[in-house]
């Protein structure tokens, strides 16, 4: 690709700031201008997303030259991966702005709340299509100084100046991380250029492992973990639920893949790195199965969602640590399109929630679970087999296979428990079919749009076995404890343990004293006033 073509990149997050400076500039109940100019900047975002596609798609990947000196400045890249977290990310903030033209009508500080969405906007947007390690550092603080500016929008909601105040102390920690990362892979590979980088990386394999490689790929890690909301971190994301609805869509949908784009991104280099691979894996996987475990423990829908946020994100970081690029990057854009719709439409998320089948209260037999794993087993290799897309000797791709058995086993043994019976199990066996024959078309489809762009999964060694016996068997637990946990849930042990569980097993708390939320008033306690919306 020319260099001067993936300058088109570029034009996306200057529209964005423009219209943030029109909004900005227009108060008033119904500023039009402002509301025009968003939605004018998102969709042509949009379709410069696109365009960047089909270029990369015909011409192959390309940077910018570097709009500054010394390896400092503004350069785009757009290859693959970029190409398609540029069409993510500029779809949602289009279908954000729109639905904040009805959803902030009449407050007076809409203008101000479309120019804080725009700028946020553009900041991911010189993320994700960063071509150097500078404008990649610097977009990545900006994208968090704007987001705290929308979770702040209504100052006097203390519960989300708590979030706020917790987000920004774990993002300002992140930055650090990634700063020296950046100073460290600059001075390693002798290049800014995240191309060069990448290559020379991809190119020297073992030769480039040295000291400072190894502790920059653990700070990456160690920022992308932060990022992302996970374990210890993780309190923060399921308390912003007092923002409003467009910026939980934003943040959910978006910003909160900003810990995995970074390890993508870097992935030449990760795979080289067994620790920084292991801590991803590890934490990452204890995240999934914490927020799965109190997610089914709330009894808000939105703050269950929020939960089920901090799981996901948990899982895409272990999909990272076992080294399948591809497979998260499926995993981001599925999980962004699901929650933007989640939280957009939570009036019919609590409808769908009211009218779902919910299965009885008594435990399976272990006769009916062991028919449940047996068909799941059989769905899933069948498919895989009729279709060619077993790979067996792959103990990662096993890794995820293993889960998402796993996941077709409780939702096969829970239908055993539904009426008509036959009926039921039929329609749930078809389901998991169909969910198989997703997985292995989708990931096929991203292996094949991403090679040349993401590296293979490393070879396993010791270490990396032990972290999939040690996944394999936390899922298979908190399957185990999904099965059997409804129908002790009256006993006084599992009544206590839901209430821990419902509170997080108060891992946050710590966080919350250290930052003096104990000041803060009650919960339920009146304050704040009406101003805005849930």
């Amino acid at each position: 690709m020319n260099s001067t073509i993936a300058l088109i990149a570029g034009i996306a997050p200057a529209g964005l700031l423009v219209a943030a400076y029109i909004a900005a500039s227009e108060p008033g109940m119904r500023p039009r201008r402002a509301l025009a100019a968003g939605r004018i900047a998102t969709l042509s975002a949009l379709a410069i997303a696109l365009v960047s596609a089909v270029l990369v798609a015909a011409e192959g990947a390309g940077t910018s030259a570097l709009i500054g000196a010394e390896g400092i400045g503004l350069s785009f890249r757009l290859d693959a991966f970029s190409a398609v977290m540029f069409i993510l990310v500029a779809f949602v903030g289009a279908i954000v702005v729109q639905y904040s033209r009805n959803y902030l009508d009449g407050d007076p500080r809409q203008g101000a709340f479309i120019a804080r969405l725009c700028v946020t906007l553009a900041a991911v947007l010189l993320l994700v299509t960063s071509g150097n390690l500078v404008q990649l550092v610097l977009a990545w603080i900006a994208t968090s100084l704007a987001l705290h500016r929308l979770l702040v929008f209504y100052p006097e909601r203390r519960k989300a100046q708590l979030a706020a105040r917790k987000k920004f102390i774990t993002a300002r920690i992140s930055d650090a991380c990634l700063i020296g990362a950046a100073i460290l892979l600059a001075s390693a590979f002798d290049t800014t250029d995240i191309a060069t980088l990448l290559a020379r990386a991809s190119f020297e394999g073992s030769d480039a492992m040295t000291s400072g490689v190894v502790f920059a790929t653990l700070l990456i890690a160690v920022a992308a973990l932060l990022k992302s909301a996970q374990f210890p971190f993780h309190g923060w994301l399921p308390q912003v639920m007092e923002t409003p609805t467009p910026v939980s869509a934003l943040l959910h949908a978006g910003i909160i893949n900003a810990g995995g784009f970074l390890v993508i991104r870097f992935a030449d280099v990760m795979v080289m790195s067994v620790a920084a691979l292991s801590v991803l894996a590890l934490v990452g996987g204890l995240t999934a199965l914490f927020g799965a475990v109190v997610m089914l423990t709330q009894n808000s829908i939105k703050v269950s969602v929020a939960w089920s946020t901090v799981s996901q994100m948990g899982f895409m970081l272990l999909e990272c640590g076992l080294g399948l690029f591809p497979i998260a990057v499926l995993h981001i854009v599925a999980h962004s399109l699901y929650k933007a719709h989640a939280f957009l439409a939570s009036g019919s998320v609590v409808e769908i929630a009211r009218a779902s089948w919910v299965p009885g209260k008594a435990a399976p037999s272990p006769v009916t679970v062991l028919a449940s794993l047996a068909i799941a087993l059989a769905v899933y290799l069948g498919i895989g087999w009729a279709f060619g897309l077993l790979e067996l000797s792959d103990i990662y791709k096993l890794t995820v296979g293993a889960i998402i058995v796993m996941g077709l086993t409780l939702l096969i043994a829970q239908a055993f428990g539904g009426g008509p019976r036959l009926y039921v199990i039929g329609r749930t066996v078809g389901a998991s079919a169909l969910v198989a024959l997703a997985y292995f078309v989708l990931r096929y489809g991203v292996e094949a749009m991403f090679e040349g762009t993401l590296p293979p999964a490393p070879e396993p060694d010791a270490i990396a076995y032990v972290v999939v016996v040690l996944t394999i068997a936390s899922f298979a637990a908190v399957t185990v404890l999904q099965l059997f946990e409804p129908a002790r849930a009256a006993s006084p042990f599992w009544r206590t343990m839901r209430l821990h569980l419902a509170n997080g097993l108060y891992a946050d708390a710590v966080f919350d004293r250290l930052i003096g939320a104990l000041r803060l008033p009650a919960a339920g306690s009146s304050e704040g006033g009406t101003h805005g919306r849930q």
